[in-house]
């Protein structure tokens, strides 16, 4: 599956739970409550995982993955991990684990 087709069903999936698409880092996030917890950048779907997570850990250990820096000016995102689009349900769980960590900060 390709990262704009992964990115469209990510949006769906939560969709029920509250999240919604926008525009965010210059790029097409999915938001819960105008915060973003993924963002499409090309091939790829970074999400907000928190840095030294579980989740962040298993993220980093996909081939092809990595910090993410919006900028490409090399000031990556420590709580965010850029992922190559893979098929499979990872992508799934990592959104999953992005929102239940955003949703829990905010309250």
């Amino acid at each position: 599956m390709d990262a704009e087709s992964a990115f469209i069903s990510l949006a769906a999936e939560f969709a029920p739970a509250g999240a919604v698409t926008a525009k965010m880092f210059g790029a097409r996030a999915i938001t819960l409550r105008k915060k973003a917890f993924a963002c499409l950048q090309g091939d790829a779907i970074a999400f907000k995982l928190g840095a030294g997570s579980a989740a962040h850990a298993r993220a980093l250990a996909i081939p092809g993955a990595g910090l993410w820096d919006p900028s490409g000016m090399g000031r990556p995102f420590k709580d965010w991990v850029l992922v190559p689009a893979i098929d499979g349900p990872e992508l799934s769980g990592l959104a999953e684990e992005a929102l239940t960590g955003l949703a829990a900060a905010l309250g």
